[in-house]
C-alpha cells in the first residue's frame, strides 16, 4: 500500500441515513490512517468532533430574497474550489450524485491549476429515485461522466446505474462497510422475553406497517418485544396500526437513537421489510452485532444476506412469509445461534471497516497514478 499522505475532500449530507454515515465513518478512518481529511456539508457532524486530522467545513447558502430556492450546489462548488486552492486537495470524494458531482465539476472549472481527482459514490436513491427523475437524469449522468471514478455501494446499485443512464464505463463496487469493534454481540440473559427490533428513517418505502403487521401475525400470543429506532413520516401510522392489533403494549418506539450499535447489540432478530436497499446498512450493522435479518429479498439486500444462512429473504409484500419465518428463528434456538454466528463472521470478514479503508485508498492511488502522466 502506498504510505503517501493524501488530502482528501469529503462532501456528504449530515443526515440520519446510510450514505452520511458511511461517508463519515469513512474519512475518520481514513484521517486514523495518516490522511488529511476536510468535510464539507451543510450542517454540523456530530461524529467528526475530536478525531485527528479532520476538519469540518460548513457551507453557508445566503438566504437572498430573491431566491425561492437557496442555491446550495453553487455554495457548495464555491467551499470546494476554497479547499483546492487553499489545501491543495489531492480528491475530493462526493458521497449521493446530486447536487455533490455536479459541484466538484465546477470547482474544477474555477480551478484550472488543480490536479484533485473527483471520485463519486452512489447510495441508491440519487440513482434509483432522484437521478431517475426527468428534471435531474441528464445532469446526473454528466455529473457521473465527468467523475475519475464512479463507485457504487452494491453489484445491484451499479446495474441499476447503468441501466437507468446508459452508461458503459466501469462502475467499481465498493461495498459499505461495519466498525465490527464498534458493532459487536451483547450479552442476551437469560429468561429475557425475545427482542425484535426495526431501523429506519419510518418512510413509506422502509414498509415499518409491513414490520407491525408481521410482528403482530408472528408474536401475538407470547412476551415478544418489538422496539422501532428511528423517526420519520410513517411512525404515528406505525404505532396506529399497533394498537388496532393490539399489541401496542409491547411495542417499544425509540425515536433516533444515537448508539444503533446498543439497541442491535440487545436484539434477537431485526425486521427489514424495505420496498427498496440499495444496500441494506442496518442488515449489515445488525449482522455485525449476530443479528439476523428477516427483510424481502429486493435490491442489494441479497449480497448482505444469505438466505437461509445469515437470515431470512421472503417475496416482497408477503407479510404472512415474513412472520412465519420471524416465527420459525423463534421457535428454534439453534438455528438462531447458528444464524447469529454466521451473520457476525459474514460482517468481520466481507463487510469490516479496514477491508473498506484499504479498498479506498487502493481507488484514490489508482486514480491519481491515472492522471500522473497527463
Amino acid at each position: 500500500m502506498n504510505d503517501r499522505s493524501l488530502r482528501i475532500g469529503i462532501a456528504c449530507y449530515p443526515t440520519y441515513g446510510g450514505s452520511g454515515i458511511v461517508a463519515t465513518e469513512l474519512g475518520i478512518g481514513l484521517a486514523e490512517h495518516g490522511h488529511d481529511v476536510h468535510f464539507l456539508a451543510y450542517a454540523d457532524l456530530p461524529r467528526v468532533h475530536g478525531a485527528s486530522r479532520v476538519q469540518q467545513h460548513i457551507v453557508e447558502v445566503s438566504a437572498y430574497p430573491l431566491f425561492k430556492y437557496p442555491p446550495y450546489d453553487l455554495a457548495l462548488a464555491s467551499k470546494m474550489r476554497e479547499l483546492l486552492e487553499g489545501e491543495g486537495l489531492d480528491i475530493l470524494h462526493v458521497h449521493y450524485a446530486i447536487p455533490h458531482s455536479i459541484s466538484a465539476y465546477l470547482a474544477l472549472q474555477m480551478s484550472p491549476h488543480s490536479k484533485a481527482k473527483v471520485v463519486t459514490t452512489l447510495h441508491g436513491t440519487d440513482i434509483t429515485v432522484v437521478g431517475a427523475d426527468q428534471a435531474y437524469r441528464e445532469v446526473t449522468r454528466f455529473g457521473l461522466l465527468h467523475s475519475d471514478r464512479i463507485l457504487a455501494v452494491s453489484e445491484f446499485l451499479a446495474r441499476e446505474t447503468r441501466e437507468t443512464f446508459g452508461i458503459d464505463r466501469e462502475i467499481v463496487v465498493a461495498p459499505n462497510f461495519v466498525d465490527t469493534d464498534k458493532f459487536r454481540p451483547g450479552p442476551r440473559p437469560p429468561g429475557r422475553p425475545p427482542v425484535l427490533v426495526h431501523v429506519s428513517n419510518f418512510r413509506a418505502v422502509k414498509r415499518p406497517l409491513d414490520v407491525v403487521q408481521a410482528f403482530a401475525l408472528a408474536c401475538r400470543d407470547d412476551a415478544t418485544r418489538l422496539r422501532l429506532a428511528g423517526d420519520g413520516p410513517e411512525l404515528a401510522p406505525c404505532l396506529e396500526l399497533a394498537e388496532k392489533l393490539k399489541v401496542r403494549d409491547r411495542i417499544d418506539a425509540l425515536g433516533e437513537v444515537q448508539k444503533v450499535e446498543e439497541i442491535l447489540a440487545d436484539a434477537d432478530i431485526l425486521l427489514q421489510p424495505s420496498g427498496t436497499e440499495a444496500f441494506g446498512l442496518a442488515a449489515l450493522e445488525a449482522a455485525a452485532c449476530g443479528v439476523p435479518t428477516v427483510g424481502y429479498v429486493v435490491g442489494g439486500l441479497p449480497e448482505v444476506v444469505v438466505d437461509g444462512e445469515t437470515g431470512f429473504l421472503v417475496p416482497f409484500k408477503d407479510v404472512k412469509a415474513l412472520a412465519r419465518r420471524t416465527r420459525e428463528l423463534l421457535d428454534d434456538a439453534a438455528r438462531l445461534e447458528a444464524f447469529r454466528g454466521a451473520a457476525r463472521d459474514r460482517a468481520v470478514e466481507r463487510f469490516c471497516r479496514r477491508r473498506s479503508l484499504e479498498q479506498h485508498e487502493r481507488i484514490y492511488f489508482d486514480v491519481l497514478a491515472d492522471g500522473a502522466g497527463s
